[in-house]
């Protein structure tokens, strides 16, 4: 019964990524052990095709009382941070404001089963419009962000308003300030970011299980 609505069955999990790319990593993690049917959607680029892609799909009756995850690449912010490591949001920002994540220690004790040789950075995700390099990210770090994508702030923003729900949001860094790529899109040295990203859907299942299980 998902999250005391009267709704017969478990509540569905929406997994949100913005690349092909992503997409793919994810759905070579398996589904196995879910709480309730888990659906990776590829929003496409952008805060405004993440918006758009997650109203569409929670406008689905079927999805009405899905739990959101909003996951993929990342860029880090802060020093030391390399290709590969993992962003445990506890809130997200933007323009719009700052949606607060649920569950974020359990996310990250969960990614720390699954990825154990993994440093996990937990903290702010700001999110942007376009793809943030140099002076600007020494800015975002400094406003204490941790990392930065295009998608994830509105994702949760856009879940949130279509009814109260569990949110959150993992990234895993491809660049950070001393492994700065040309492009995202190219993924250049990216190889262990994937990788990485094909790991985590047992500790997102793990999360949204948990989340469901009645409060003692």
């Amino acid at each position: 019964m998902p999250h005391g609505t009267g709704t017969p069955g478990p509540a569905p999990l929406l997994v949100a990524c913005a690349l092909g790319i992503e997409r793919l990593a994810l759905r070579g993690g398996g589904h196995c052990g879910a709480a309730g049917p888990v659906t990776v959607l590829r929003t496409g680029m952008g805060p405004a095709a993440a918006d758009q892609a997650v109203t569409r799909a929670l406008a689905d009756d079927a999805m009405r009382y899905a739990s959101v995850i909003a996951t993929g690449f990342c860029a880090g912010l802060a020093p030391g941070m390399h290709p590969g490591d993992l962003v445990v949001a506890d809130e997200t920002r933007d323009a719009g404001g700052r949606t607060e994540c649920a569950g974020a220690e359990l996310l990250a004790k969960e990614l720390a089963r699954v990825a154990p040789r993994r440093v996990i950075h937990t903290g702010p995700l700001v999110g942007s419009d376009h793809v943030v390099r140099g002076a600007e990210r020494s800015g975002l770090h400094a406003a204490g962000a941790l990392a930065v994508d295009m998608e994830s702030a509105a994702t949760l923003r856009s879940a949130v308003r279509a009814g109260p729900r569990p949110v959150a949001a993992v990234r895993v860094v491809v660049d950070a300030p001393e492994h700065e790529l040309v492009r995202i899109g190219t993924l250049r040295g990216g190889i262990s970011a994937f990788r990485v990203l094909r790991t985590v859907l047992p500790a997102f299942i793990e999360w949204h299980r948990s989340l469901l299980l009645p409060r003692r």
